[in-house]
């Protein structure tokens, strides 16, 4: 049997999630396929630039939620951004160690932060969605 809250209409958080992240790899292969020698960064740029509008959509469309199980998302929250502040962190220290150039590091370093940011926001609204919530829980908007 499907809940009332499971059938409930959501923005495309997941389908947007997804596409930020196909623009991101896309982005991050297309450089590291050309390194050592040099790269141009025009496409780079415009699929960071692209990812971080959706990303900043996502979040958005995701504040705009009205009777949403926010306790869980914070609680999955914390801890998943908090793992993914450091494994893009270790990602980042391999950039620096491997002297990947200036300009180049810092088209990665926005990827990264896009990363960081749009995988535990996936998480954290797949299972705050399929949440139950009780009668004194709903927030008011």
């Amino acid at each position: 049997m499907v809940t009332a809250e499971a059938e409930r209409k959501y923005p495309p958080i997941t389908e947007i999630s997804v596409a930020t992240m196909i623009l991101v790899i896309v982005g991050g292969i297309y450089i590291v396929s050309y390194l050592p020698k040099s790269v141009s960064l025009a496409l780079p740029i415009g699929l960071t630039v692209v990812a971080a509008v959706l990303l900043l959509y996502n979040v958005f469309s995701l504040s705009r939620i009205e009777n949403f199980h926010w306790e869980s998302f914070w609680l999955v929250a914390k801890w998943s951004f908090a793992a993914y502040v450091v494994i893009a962190g270790m990602l980042e220290y391999i950039f620096i160690y491997d002297d990947t150039p200036g300009d180049v590091l810092a088209v990665l370093s926005g990827a990264l932060v896009i990363y960081a940011i749009n995988i535990p926001l996936l998480f954290v609204f797949s299972v705050a969605r399929y949440q139950d919530l009780a009668v004194g829980e709903l927030r008011e908007g």
